[in-house]
């Protein structure tokens, strides 16, 4: 089995009214099963990075492999085909469609999906609908749904590929911090099953769900380590609803 991201000393440049090394050579290997965060400051080249992992950007120089294949030279169309076919995505603002029913969000990627497949859309978007814990919201259009309701449906729009890779960028953003629990337990639960997560955070305990945390300065990656004691959302979510009550 392929690792799911390999990247080898990748450099980007925005060649504005001076040139902008956003990444200076970022040499990166995450293989499958792993939930990785990645940190670091404004200006850090976090984000540059992101953009490249999810297709959404090229590097100047370097190579990017995507769940073994290269991603350099492939053309526009074949990009969106990797990106729909491969990656999930998770953004904090959620990017789902108003007066659209949750099940109508999640089936959408399968809908315009240009490589037909035997799987039916409804009936996945349902499933994966279940596995997030909203099997009884589905119906329910986006403003009927909480924050944390609404990120819900972003995750299980994000599984209904069955990707290679769950890109979440800062997804606990806009969340309080009882829903932020709940939330980082249903990454936790999906890493579980055997799902690949890399999740942009500035939040160093929102970090500490994950299983290793890679840290990001001035475009290079200054920090790589594993957590010996990854933290339990849920108990911590048990125990933070006895406090106040819940």
């Amino acid at each position: 089995m392929p690792e799911v991201i390999q990247t080898f000393d990748l450099k980007k440049t925005y060649h504005l009214a001076e040139p902008v090394h956003a990444l200076r050579g970022v040499n990166l290997t995450i293989s499958p099963g792993e939930f990785v965060s990645v940190m670091g400051a404004s200006g850090s080249g976090k984000s540059t990075f992101m953009n490249i992992l999810g297709c959404l950007d090229r590097p100047t120089t370097g190579t990017y492999e995507l769940d073994g294949i290269e991603i350099g030279d492939l053309s526009r169309d074949e990009l969106a085909d990797i990106r729909n076919e491969k990656i999930g995505f998770v953004f904090q603002g959620f990017n789902l469609l108003s007066r659209t029913s949750a099940l109508e969000n999640v089936e959408l990627p399968l809908v315009y999906q240009r490589k037909k497949s035997s799987i039916k859309p409804r009936d996945k978007a349902k499933e994966c609908l279940k596995r997030v814990g909203l099997a009884d919201r589905m119906d329910h259009q986006t403003q009927q749904l909480s924050g944390g309701q609404q990120q819900r449906v972003a995750i299980a729009r994000s599984l209904v590929n069955d990707p290679a890779l769950i890109l979440a960028d800062e997804p606990t953003g806009n969340l309080d911090s009882r829903t932020s629990l709940d939330l980082m337990g249903v990454f936790q639960e999906l890493n579980r099953q055997g799902i690949t997560i890399v999740l942009v955070t500035h939040e160093p305990d929102i970090a500490q769900f994950t299983k290793r945390i890679v840290e990001m300065r001035d475009g290079l990656i200054v920090q790589d380590i594993l957590i010996e004691k990854q933290r339990d959302a849920k108990a911590e979510l048990e125990a933070f609803s006895g406090v106040i009550g819940l």
